[in-house]
This record gives C-alpha cells, sequence and structure tokens, in this order.
C-alpha cells in the first residue's frame, strides 16, 4: 500500500516523500489503523522490514501541538544506539512539523540531559535506567505520558530491565496506550504482555522467529575457532562481493582479539565496536562504516540491536548464538529495505545443537557448504572456542626466600641493664656519701641554721 493511502497528513507525506519513501512495508500497513484507534498492540516483524515507522507514523499523525514541557510519548529502548537511531527518524519524519523530541541514557552526563528534558520535550526516548534516574532527580515527570512504546522488548527482558521496567510502569498514569514490537516474542514476553497490557491486538507481519525471503543463509561446519578465522580471512580476500560486511563476536574480548588480527592482513578497513567503548568513538565507528572507509565492522550482539546502516552486503556469525532469536537478529542487519543480502554462520563441534534450535525457530534447514579445496585447516581438537591469541597473564615476582632463624637479635649495649633494685634516695646516697632532697625547701633550711 502507498504512504499516500493511509491518513497521513501533509508534513508526513511530505517527510516521506524527502526520504524517497512512497510504500508501506506489512507491519507499517497492518499497525497503523489498530495503533490510530488507541488500542493496545504487540507488533511482530522481523528486523529491517520498519516496525520503527509502523509505531511512529501513527503516533505522530495523532500528536497535536502542546506548549506543556512534560513528554506525553515516551519510547523505550534497550541500547544508546537505539536511542539515536530513532531520535534520528523522528527527526526526519518531523522535518515540516514543531514536534520536540529528545534522547536519554547513561554513560553520559546525566545533568545535560536534565537540562535538556527541563526545557519542554514532546517525545522522549530512553533506556530504562537513565530514565529512573532522570525521574527520581525531579526532571522528569512522568504523569503526562499518554503513549508508551517499548522497542525490541526481548532483549529488554534478555538485559535484565524487568525490574526497571516494572518500576517504570509504577511511575506512569494507568490510562495510556502501549505498544510492545519485537521481531521475536519469547515466553518471558508474553508474562510481560499479560501483565502490561489490556486486551492487545496481535499484529504479526510474519510468524517469530520468521527471516527475511531476500536473505541468503549458509553455515560452515568447522573443527575448531582456529580454522573460523582462517576461513573469514579466506572469504574476505577471495569474495569480491563482500563490499560491507558485519562480523559478530561473542563477547568483547574476542571482538578486540579479532580486530587485531583482521587489522593485521587488511590495514584501517576494519572497525570494532562494543559496551566497552566509548559513545563517541562507537558512533564515529558506525559512521566510518556506513561511509565505506571501513570495508569490516566487528561488534557483539548488544550493539548490534542499534545499528542501522544500509546495504550491508554479508553477515558472518563467528559462533551460532546461544539464543536461537539473537540469530533472527543478526542475520536482520543485511537485507534491509527490501535488498538482497548474505548470512553466513561458522558452526563448531559443540554448537550443532544451537543450530537445531535456530532451524527449527525459522522452520527451514540451511545449507551447509563445502570447505574451499584451499582452505587452511588447522588439526587441534576443538577443546573449547577460543581465539587464536593466547592470554596474557601478568608475572608476579615472588620474594626471595631465605633460611632465617628464629626471631631473635642481641641487645644493644645500652639496653643491657641490670635491675638491681633498690630507690633512688639509696643510690644517691652512694654516690654522694648524703641523702639528696631534690630541691626540698624544709632540709635547705634545716641544713642553713
Amino acid at each position: 500500500m502507498e504512504f499516500s493511502a493511509l491518513n497521513l497528513n501533509t508534513p508526513l507525506l511530505n517527510a516521506l516523500e524527502d526520504k524517497g519513501f512512497t510504500h508501506a512495508t506489512t507491519i507499517q500497513e497492518k499497525a497503523f489503523s489498530v495503533v490510530m484507534a488507541g488500542r493496545d498492540v504487540v507488533g511482530i516483524a522481523q528486523t529491517g522490514t520498519g516496525k520503527t515507522y509502523a509505531y511512529i507514523l501513527p503516533l505522530l499523525r495523532n500528536l497535536k501541538f502542546s506548549k506543556q514541557k512534560h513528554p506525553r510519548i515516551l519510547i523505550l529502548v534497550p541500547t544508546r544506539e537505539l536511542v539515536g537511531q530513532v531520535v534520528r527518524e523522528v527527526e526526519e519524519l518531523t522535518t515540516y512539523m514543531n514536534v520536540r523530541v529528545a534522547g536519554v541514557y547513561g554513560g553520559t552526563s546525566m545533568n545535560t540531559q536534565a537540562t535538556m528534558v527541563r526545557e519542554g520535550v514532546d517525545i522522549l526516548v530512553a533506556t530504562p535506567g537513565r530514565l529512573i534516574d532522570l525521574a527520581l532527580l525531579g526532571a522528569l515527570r512522568l504523569k503526562e505520558i499518554k503513549k508508551l512504546v517499548i522497542d525490541e522488548v526481548d532483549e529488554m527482558l534478555n538485559l535484565g530491565f524487568r525490574p526497571q521496567l516494572s518500576r517504570i510502569m509504577d511511575l506512569l498514569p494507568e490510562r495510556r496506550q502501549n505498544l510492545l514490537f519485537s521481531a521475536t516474542i519469547t515466553e518471558e514476553v508474553e508474562h510481560i504482555i499479560g501483565g502490561f497490557l489490556v486486551d492487545p491486538e496481535r499484529i504479526e507481519a510474519a510468524p517469530t522467529g520468521t527471516p527475511l525471503k531476500n536473505i541468503e543463509q549458509r553455515i560452515y561446519s568447522l573443527p575448531n575457532f582456529q580454522t573460523k578465522l582462517n576461513l573469514l580471512e579466506y572469504l574476505l580476500e577471495s569474495d569480491e562481493t563482500m563490499s560491507k560486511v558485519l562480523v559478530f563476536a561473542a563477547t568483547k574480548k574476542i571482538a578486540d582479539q579479532l580486530m587485531e588480527r583482521l587489522d593485521q592482513r587488511f590495514p584501517e578497513k576494519v572497525g570494532v565496536t562494543h559496551s566497552n567503548k566509548s559513545q563517541n568513538f562507537r558512533i564515529r565507528t558506525a559512521k566510518a562504516f556506513q561511509d565505506g572507509e571501513y570495508k569490516v565492522l566487528i561488534a557483539t550482539d548488544l550493539i548490534a540491536r542499534g545499528l542501522d546502516i544500509v546495504d550491508v552486503s554479508h553477515v558472518i556469525n563467528m559462533d551460532t548464538p546461544e539464543v536461537a532469536e539473537n540469530y533472527i537478529h543478526r542475520i536482520g542487519r543485511t537485507g534491509r529495505a527490501e535488498k538482497v543480502g548474505t548470512a553466513i554462520t561458522f558452526v563448531g563441534p559443540k554448537e550443532k545443537t544451537r543450530l537445531e534450535a535456530i532451524q527449527v525457530l525459522m522452520g527451514l534447514q540451511v545449507p551447509c557448504m563445502d570447505l574451499p579445496k584451499d582452505l587452511e585447516v588447522d588439526p587441534t581438537e576443538d577443546v573449547e572456542e577460543k581465539p587464536y591469541m593466547p592470554e596474557y597473564t601478568a608475572k608476579i615476582r615472588q620474594p626471595k626466600q631465605e633460611t632465617t632463624g628464629p626471631a631473635f637479635h642481641e641487645k644493644n649495649e645500652k639496653n643491657k641493664k641490670v635491675n638491681e633494685g633498690g630507690s633512688y634516695r639509696r643510690k644517691v646516697k652512694a654516690k654522694y656519701k648524703k641523702p639528696k632532697t631534690r630541691g626540698d625547701k624544709t632540709q635547705s633550711k634545716k641544713r642553713r641554721k
């Protein structure tokens, strides 16, 4: 359906035209009228199908001008990257509208953000922790919230945000519209839906766990991590279609070590981003990858949720995710906006059961590719998934062990005094042949007489 067929006003249609968008995706088309009607909504759609616009467009269509300072729409997301992404998309859609939008998240000055929200905001995009901090500080008043959006709700629960979500619900007014959107709906999410939403309308662009049809998936069965590294380098060097490659690492440490390894083979063409990096560093790295300065970007699952980068040609999973739903989110970084993409997963001997769970979730079998004949296969037995580099262990210098006796030493001469008894007066009398009075005035008077 074309956007012009929806009940959108002229400012929104002009903003969409500026971005070159003419047709609504399935989730955007299905959600628009339901959100406009004020119903609680649970939206399920694959990553990259426009879930953000699915809730932003109807919310902006219903939003009326107001001079009040406190926010009326609250959008909760799990990561700082998603905060920035949603804020940018709202700003682009409100080019011809008078709407104030702000984003708040941890890791930056809370005083600066408090000053920003005190000046007045219509739409607030926030991570749960920083939102609670600002509310307790008194900078935010959440009783004016009319619309609540929880984006990537499954990831919020995976990150342990459930206590914060419950606390936020206590700060919000009871009468409000609730919108939950995600690519996957787990059992825990279903429990949240039953506790927070009132008779929600479930909208599914596709069943949960369904990957995009325009993503070609492949797997390679590999004996150990070293061979995975060899194959990664082989593919990056030999496959000319790999123009913009997103590589997923299981941990931050492995991501940094992959960066060190690949940077030697592809100098200044590889970037890395994860939660241990500063916010400015992560922004610069994502921009360099988007602009084509980096051919390869190494990331962890958490950071990838906020990466909205177009034209990612390939996603390579160095490991098979433990949580099957995370696989859907990973491969959804490619094939966005109806473009073709490729997802490659390296499967180790101990990851076969994870692959089976992923294939059950998707309802399809991923084809296993033959290894290249000239690939160097490491013969080492795969004891556990480890990076190629040994971890550095700092050596602590031990003190010298000397043979020593008991804790005893001879006294100095001045301390070899012997207590012979007797009083001070007797000692003085023996020395001076007369008693010493120590300045006794009575004795002095007797001697004078």
